[in-house]
Formats: structure tokens, sequence, C-alpha cells
């Protein structure tokens, strides 16, 4: 396994030997110790490792003490490498402009080399945490006999274990493609892909089997994420803070910007997961609720450090940055008492990773990252202790078991005003849409600059329908019938996002956004490289969104992904998320205003858009003349008492499937039409505005030139 070399912890030759490599070892570690101290402590608080009752298989104390204290390791390895990663990818500036994107960046291939150490632990605890985990559901002893042939028997058919064995691949392969990657790019990508190796994990928590089962598995995913990031990107800065030298404030700052969004998350998250675990306030005295308090208190607690960071350490870190780039002035001359302060704070502060600055920063990290270590140990202990709300209510309807929710009652007229059930992932995406694109107009507008309000409306109505959509009636009952799914797939897939591409995000936030100029990539540097990136010159090509938008209908609902889709939490969010950006591709290769690869012309996007047209209302007709049902073993257990007949139910969606897409199309196409006018009338006024400049010498010129044809055709004169 890579490991770290002197210089990654303590930065060149010369620094001070004591904030040498053995304080940022100590640092890591006494995060580690922290948190299994802390969860020591709360298990045995709530008695989560005590042996199980009479007439229940146990696997002994050495599964049940060693299964929480391995996951505190697994969770603070996991947030270093997510945390190490987000900083090389991000946040680590070149020394130079050119350097920023280069192979050979020091700071940046420290950062990636931390990664590789943390990512390889958490791979190593994610497989002990599989067997061990195996071991407790099971109830046999690690010495157990045949106790491998059943584990390895039961990997991929028993979830947590799978979700688990997922979580270890991924971080195995981000070790080891960090390292021997070097770029900003490389390490943008892992950071993407540990964060997925994240998010899995939400799926087998201690809160994915509530009664609001998706509410639960969506809240815990973002408080595992968020927590990852937070940790994690300041346990890099500490271990990190030495290598960085003069741009450790520079890190520091954006960091901080970061962590404040984490903060946020883990906030709204928390008081989510805790709704779905506690039943009433009374609830927060019991053993459970005690240990959902000191996280509350340790994340108040990391807020009011976060909040004196922003205030006074980075502000005093930049005075400093500015002290040592500054020269003497008179009154602090060579030679006097005030002179000699002054250069030598100054070449403290500009040595790398200078005492000062580094004093300033440590003293208050280490104590956060302490604190976050307890959150952690809690955190392992409250998955394995038993809320005051059971992890599921009994219900004897197969609707209830499929979908986690009961089956709606026969929907009326006033269904479309009055069904409502809350999907809190889907309204915080619409809201936190259209708040961030409203900021990005309001700070046009306070620099004097335009932005038309069409555009703003059409975001805005986008957004207010997408909301509409997963959180109303169609939400409800394409949840359980096929013909109310099929229009919500069309409203996802072909209304929301004629509204989203002419609201023009892109091209809000490259004006909105301000161009980053220390050598870190942030927004508008992300959004620039996906512009001009090759992946979406391909993607942005018509035929090849057109396809990709036609193809993926048809794998969807004639595979297993459609009934996929509807029995588990997360296909139905990837069904969604697929329907809005294929959707949103496909109108944008045809109508899109946004900055990209070059648009075709108007004639041939007109004949992909009919094209398309013509292959979706194949798949209409073949849904309303189709003889299987599709979905079949979904739809007849949950048997809807309003949808006596599945298979006309299915031909009515492929009706509406049909008729929806046309008045889309034509949309579009007139939209298309619209431009092609307004391009050619574009080019008419610059073309007068060029004849009038230059007295029409284009024009002079053909006339010219037809002149002297004719002159030839004429032949010598008799």
């Amino acid at each position: 396994m890579p490991t770290l070399q002197r210089e990654d912890l303590v930065g060149p030759r010369g620094g001070d030997p004591a904030v040498g490599s053995w304080r940022a070892v100590l640092a890591v570690a006494g995060v580690v110790v922290t948190a299994l101290i802390a969860s020591v402590v709360a298990a045995r608080f709530t008695g989560a490792a005590d042996p199980l009752p009479a007439g229940f298989s146990d696997a002994g104390p050495v599964v049940r003490w060693t299964l929480p204290l391995v996951r505190a390791v697994h969770d603070v390895a996991a947030s270093l490498t997510v945390g190490s990663l987000l900083l090389a990818a991000t946040m680590v500036p070149g020394r130079t402009p050119a350097e920023s994107a280069a192979l050979d960046e020091p700071r940046r291939g420290a950062a990636l080399r931390v990664a590789t150490a943390a990512a390889f632990v958490w791979a190593v605890a994610g497989a002990v945490g599989v067997v061990f985990t195996f071991a407790d559901a099971a109830g046999m002893p690690l010495s157990a006999p045949g106790f491998g042939t059943q584990l390895t028997g039961s990997l991929w058919s028993i979830e947590p274990l799978r979700i688990g064995l997922i979580s270890t691949v991924v971080a195995f392969v981000v070790a080891s493609v960090a390292a021997v990657a070097r770029g900003r790019l490389v390490a943008f990508w892992l950071t993407a892909l540990s964060a997925f190796g994240l998010l899995v994990l939400g799926l087998a928590g201690h809160a994915g089997g509530s009664a609001d089962h998706e509410t639960a598995v969506n809240a815990l995913a973002v408080h595992l994420l968020a927590a990852a990031v937070w940790v994690g990107g300041l346990l890099s800065l500490v271990v990190l803070r030495r290598r960085l030298g003069d741009a450790l404030g520079v890190v520091a700052r954006r960091f901080s910007s970061v962590a404040l969004w984490c903060f946020v998350a883990l906030g709204i998250s928390g008081v989510m997961t805790a709704s779905t675990r506690l039943g009433s306030w009374s609830d927060l005295t019991t053993p459970y609720g005690v240990l959902v308090l000191v996280k509350t208190l340790a994340l108040v607690l990391l807020g009011v450090a976060g909040a004196w960071h922003r205030r006074f350490t980075l502000d005093r870190i930049d005075d400093l940055d500015r002290a040592s780039d500054a020269p003497a002035s008179r009154a602090d001359a060579p030679g006097s008492r005030a002179g000699e302060r002054s250069i030598t704070d100054a070449a403290a502060a500009s040595r790398p990773g200078g005492s000062t600055r580094g004093r300033l920063f440590v003293r208050l990290a280490i104590a956060e990252t302490l604190v976050m270590g307890v959150a952690f140990g809690v955190a392992t202990a409250l998955a394995r202790s038993q809320p005051p709300v059971p992890e599921a209510e009994p219900d004897p309807t197969a609707a209830m078991s499929l979908t986690g929710f009961p089956v709606p009652p026969a929907p009326t007229a006033l269904s479309w005003l009055t069904a409502w059930r809350v999907e809190w992932l889907f309204l915080a995406t619409g809201v936190l849409a259209v708040g961030l694109y409203l900021a990005g107009v309001v700070r046009l507008h306070r620099r004097g600059d335009r932005w038309p309000v069409l555009r703003t409306l059409s975001w805005v109505v986008g957004w207010l329908l997408f909301v509409y959509a997963t959180n109303g009636v169609l939400g409800i009952y394409g949840r359980v019938a096929f013909s109310w799914h099929m229009t919500l797939h069309m409203l996802e897939a072909m209304v929301l996002p004629i509204f989203l591409v002419l609201g023009a995000p892109v091209t809000l936030a490259l004006r909105a956004l301000r161009p980053r100029r220390d050598g870190t990539l942030g927004p508008r540097e992300l959004l620039l490289t996906a512009v001009h990136s090759k992946f979406l010159a391909v993607l942005g090509n018509p035929v090849v969104a057109a396809v990709l938008f036609f193809t993926s209908l048809v794998a969807f609902y004639w595979t297993g992904l459609f009934q996929l889709a509807l029995e588990t939490h997360t296909g139905h969010l990837l069904m969604t998320a697929h329907f809005v950006l294929t959707g949103y591709l496909f109108v944008w290769s045809l109508v899109g205003i946004d900055p990209g690869p070059k648009k075709w012309s108007p004639p041939l996007r007109l004949v992909v858009l009919f094209a398309t047209i013509s292959f979706h209302a194949f798949f209409g007709i073949a849904m309303v003349t189709g003889e299987a049902l599709l979905a079949g073993d979904f739809f007849r257990a949950v048997a809807i008492p309003w949808v006596p007949d599945l298979l006309a139910d299915q031909r009515y969606g492929g009706g509406v499937a049909w008729a929806i897409g046309e008045l889309p199309s034509l949309v579009l196409a007139l939209t298309v039409a619209i431009q092609w006018f307004s391009r050619d009338q574009a080019e008419s006024v610059r073309q007068d505005r060029r004849a009038d400049r230059d007295g029409d010498a284009e024009l002079t010129a053909y006339n010219e030139r037809l002149a002297a044809l004719a002159k030839r055709d004429a032949g010598p004169s008799r």
C-alpha cells in the first residue's frame, strides 16, 4: 500500500519540526480514537452491544463489539478519502496559472496520496464490516462450521451485504486509481465515485427500514455525504496544512464555503432522520433520543467553531498573507524594533505552513475534528440501537410492502388539486434550483445587467411543474397505475425540459458567478470545462441525443428496469433523473440557447425532431396494440381495486404517450422555426449595416463578376 512521504505531511525540509508528520498522524489518530471511545460509550448506554434475548441466535461479544468499532474506522477513512479528493480536484491551487492544470503539481499529489492511503483503509474496513455484518445477522460466530460457505452464498442476496460489498469495491477502485493519478480531472471523477460509494450506504442505514422509508433513506444519504465532506475536508486540511504552505489561507477559505453548505444539509437531514425514528418529544428522554441530542449538541458546537473560523481565523490568515507580501513601511524600517518584528512576522508567515498561520488554523481545526469524531462514534452506536419508532409498521397489503405507501383511493377530478404527498428530495431540489437561479438574477441586476423576464418565468414554471408532478397526484397514482405513470413520464421527459432549457441556466450561471483568480476550481470553472468538453460535444449532437432519448425509452419499458423502478426507491429516483435529463438533453440539442457544441442548421434539426416523433408515435402504437402486460408481476400483486383491467389501463397509457407527445413536438418545431427566422433576420440586419459601412462592396463586387462573365461569354466583338 502506498505510504505518505514525510514532505506530504511536513512540507519542504527546513520547516518547523515541532509541527511535523507526527502532528498530522496524531490528528487522524485522535479522530479515530475519539470515535472509537464514543462508539463504545454510546453502545454501552443504549445496550446496542448487549447479548440478544434468549431464543435468538447470538454471534458473540467479539462480533457485537467489533462491528461498531470497525464502522467508526470505516467512516473516518471514507470521509478522509472524500475530503482529500475534493481538495485535490477543486481547492488546491497551482503556484502559477499554468500549474493549476499541471499533472505534477506537488500539493495536489500530496492530497492524492492521502486519499490513496485513506481509501485503502476504507476498503479494508468495509470488507471486514461485511463479514461481521453477516455474522451478526446470521447469529453465527466467526469460528462456526460452514461460516465461509454461507457468507459467500449470501453476499449478493442479502441487501446490507450487497450494499457493503459495492461500497468496498468502490473504495478499492478509488484507492487503486488515486495511487497513480496526478491530474485534476481524474481527482474530480474519483471524488464523484467515492461520493457514490458513500451514498449507497444510506440504503442499509438504521433509518432505511422505517415506516417513512423514502424520507429516511433520502435524509440519511444526504446526512452521510455532508458529514463526509465536512469532516474529511477539515481533516485533510489538518493533515496537508504543512504541504499547502502559503496556499493554506486560499484553500481554507474555499473549504469554509463548502462547510457552510454541509452544515445546513446536516442540520436539515438530521431533523428529518430523527423525525422518522422519534415519535414524540418525550422520546428524546430514551437512550436513543439522548444520543440524538448528543449529535445535535456536536453539530451546534461545530457550527459555532465554523463561524469563528470565518469571522476571525481566516481573516487573520489573510492579514498574515498580505503582511508577508507587503514591503516594510518607513515606520517599520530595518533597524527599528518595529521593523525587526515586522520582518520576523512576515518571515514566519511566508514560510511554507508558517508557524503563526499554522497555529491560528490548527488550534480550532483539531478541536473540531475531535468533536466530529464524537459524532461519528455516536452515529455508529445509533445504527445498532433500537429506536422508539419501530423499523417498519406492520401492514398486510402488497402495496405497502412493494411501494412503502398504502393504496391511494380512487382518483376524482378534485384529486388533481387535493392529492399531495411530499417527496422531500424532489421538493428540496426544486426549491434549491429556483433559489439559486433567482439569486443569480438578483446579482446581475445589482451590478446593472438585465436578464430576460421570460427566461426567469420559464425556469420557475418548469420547476413548479416538476414539484407538482413528483409531489402531487401524478407522483401518487403513478406509483401504482400504468396510465398515471405514463402521464408522469411524458410530463417529466417532454414538457418540463422545454421550460428548463428556455430558462438558459448555464448562460445565467456563467454571467453571475465570479471567476476565480487563485488557481482553484469553482462552479463557473467546472461549468466552462463541461461546456467545452468532448463528452458534451458527443451528447449534444442532435442525432445522439435523439437516439439516447428514444432507445432508453424502449429499453426501460421492455426490460426489468420498469418493474425495478416501481418496486425500489433507488430505481424510482434514477428513473425520474433519467427522464428529466434525457429529455433536457434532447430539447437542448434542438432549441437550446446555452453555450455548447455548435448547433446544427434549423432544417437539419427539424428533420431530427420529426424522425424522433415518428419513432415516439410507433412507441405509443405498440403500447396501445400490445398484448403483453408490462411489469405484470407488480401490478397483479398490488391489485388496485379501481383498475380492474390492467391491460386496458396499459393501452390507455399508450394513448396518453401518443397524444401528449404531439403538443411538445409542435412547440419544439415552432421554436426552431422562430429561431430560424430570428437568425435570418439578424443576418440581414448585419449585412445591411456592413453595406452601409463599405458602400455595399460585396454587391458591387458580385455585379462586376457577373458583368465580367457576361462579357467573356459574348466573345470578341466583330
